[in-house]
This record gives structure tokens, C-alpha cells and sequence, in this order.
């Protein structure tokens, strides 16, 4: 392989990485603070639709990316008011935001399908977007290691009622991750919409949103961790284009399941390591104990 053919590969994962790695660092810090939210793929998905909508009506990326946030932090208000103000199951919760966004994003992207919309200009030979997401990862690990807030949201999801006692407004907090995850997550969708893909298809982010909660395990929920767990899927994704793009005499469909299976993989490894359970914040292991008690 000749070096012009793996910058182009090295490219593609980056590009592929990128929409995940923003979903997968929201709810990184989602679970930092003691919640689980299994509607990440919902509030991609509104955000892909919404970032497509302004992005095909304006012809503007920056502002599509924008509303694709915002899109997401407004789903993700679902579930902040059923977990946080009725105290409902967050597994069940995540579960109706999830299908929420699927129905929405399903609705109102039929006049989308086929379309196509431009993007930014590339910086140093890619997206400027793939380098804001890079810079994002050390800036938010920074932030929760070594800011007072950042161990106020680490003190919440290790023990809500020890938080509470020190004078910490423990729901605010969790409020506060929730919005954040929601935001991150519909950055996302909008990202692999409005400047991955740059087309809009139903339910284009593909299982990307539930992918992203289970690779918080292998994340062990340390944000500086999520750069390489999502380059990992991004190689994956690029291997499978490449593949298909050499003619390999397999069906389409069972490659494009090569990304998901090799993530799977690496998350049961983790899960039968030794080490698996050490780093998760106590206050998520209560929502589990809660979920098999409800079960």
C-alpha cells in the first residue's frame, strides 16, 4: 500500500471517527455524573435532521451544526425530566427518547432524502470540524481532572447523597450532564449529515448512538480515552469502504456490519478483564442494581 493510499485511509478514518467521538464524549460525561442515557442514537438522529434541514434551506454548515446541537440538547430535556423530575427508569427513559428521535428525524427528513448540501473548505486537507472534535478531547478531559467543576460532576456520580451533604445541588449537576450529552450528541448527528455524508438518508447514524453507550466501558469513562476508541470504529468503517471499493466478493450487507462486530468484540474483552467495573462511577452502578430490580 503506496503512501498516498494510506493518507487516504488515515483520512477516511478521521472523517468516519468524527460524528461518533462527539456522541461517544457526551455521554462519557453523561455517566461521569451518574446517569445513563440510551437516547444518544435518538438525539443523533435529531440533530442529523435538523443540521440537514438548515444546511439544505440556508446552504450555511456552521449554522446547521449548530441547530444539529441544539436539536439534540432539546431531546435530551426528555429525558432530564423524566429521570430527574418524575424519577422514571433511566434505562426506560433512554429507551423512549431514543425512539422519540427516530420518529421525528423518520417524519420530518422524507423531504430530505436524496439531498445533498455542502460543506466547509478543508484546513490542512481536511474538514475544520475533525480538528475542533480532536481538540475537544483534551480540553474536556482537562476540564474534569483538573477544574473544581469537573470534580464536582465526578463527586455527583460517585454518590449523589454524599454530594448533597457537601453542599452540592447533585440534580443541577446531572441536569447539567444531561443538556451536555444531549448537545454532544446532536453535534454529531449533525456532523455525519451535514459534513460526513453531506445527504440525508433514515436512520443514517446507523446504531452509531447506541455504539457510543456501550463504548464508554471501554472509554473506562476517561475522556482523553475516547479519542482512540472512536478512531478505532473510524479504522473499522474505512476498512469496510476500502473492501467494498476493491471488489471483494462478499455481500455488502455482512461488511457493514465489520465495524459493530469488531466494537462488540472489544467491549466483551473488557468486560471479562480484571479491571472491568474499577473505573465506573458508583452512582451508575445504583442505576444498574435499579434496572434489575425493576427488571
Amino acid at each position: 500500500m503506496g503512501e498516498a493510499a494510506l493518507l487516504a485511509w488515515a483520512a477516511a478514518t478521521l472523517r468516519s471517527a468524527t460524528p461518533l467521538l462527539l456522541a461517544l464524549l457526551g455521554e462519557t460525561l453523561t455517566q461521569r455524573a451518574g446517569i445513563i442515557n440510551l437516547g444518544v442514537e435518538g438525539q443523533m438522529l435529531a440533530g442529523a435532521v435538523v443540521g440537514f434541514g438548515v444546511a439544505a434551506t440556508f446552504g450555511q454548515p456552521l449554522p446547521a451544526l449548530v441547530a444539529g446541537g441544539v436539536a439534540g440538547l432539546v431531546l435530551s430535556l426528555v429525558h432530564a425530566v423524566l429521570c430527574l423530575g418524575v424519577r422514571a427508569n433511566q434505562i426506560g427513559s433512554g429507551i423512549a427518547v431514543w425512539m422519540l428521535g427516530l420518529g421525528i428525524s423518520s417524519y420530518y427528513g422524507r423531504a430530505f432524502i436524496g439531498g445533498r448540501v455542502t460543506t466547509f473548505g478543508p484546513l490542512l486537507g481536511m474538514s475544520p470540524v475533525i480538528w475542533a472534535a480532536i481538540l475537544l478531547v483534551p480540553v474536556v478531559g482537562w476540564w474534569l481532572y483538573r477544574t473544581r467543576p469537573g470534580l464536582v460532576w465526578r463527586a455527583v456520580g460517585e454518590s449523589v447523597d454524599n454530594a448533597h451533604a457537601l453542599g452540592i445541588r447533585p440534580r443541577l449537576v446531572q441536569l447539567q450532564a444531561i443538556l451536555v450529552g444531549g448537545l454532544l450528541s446532536g453535534l454529531g448527528g449533525a456532523v455525519l449529515s451535514v459534513d460526513y455524508t453531506q445527504t440525508w438518508a433514515n436512520e443514517i447514524t446507523k446504531g452509531r448512538g447506541l455504539v457510543a453507550v456501550g463504548l464508554v466501558i471501554v472509554t473506562r469513562w476517561n475522556p482523553f480515552l475516547v479519542l482512540p476508541t472512536a478512531l478505532f470504529f473510524g479504522l473499522c468503517e474505512a476498512a469496510v469502504l476500502r473492501l467494498q471499493a476493491v471488489g471483494l466478493a462478499v455481500s455488502s450487507y455482512l461488511l457493514a456490519c465489520l465495524p459493530y462486530a469488531a466494537c462488540l468484540a472489544v467491549l466483551t474483552i473488557v468486560q471479562l478483564s480484571a479491571r472491568y467495573g474499577r473505573d465506573m462511577p458508583e452512582g451508575l452502578k445504583d442505576v444498574f442494581a435499579d434496572s434489575r430490580t425493576s427488571g
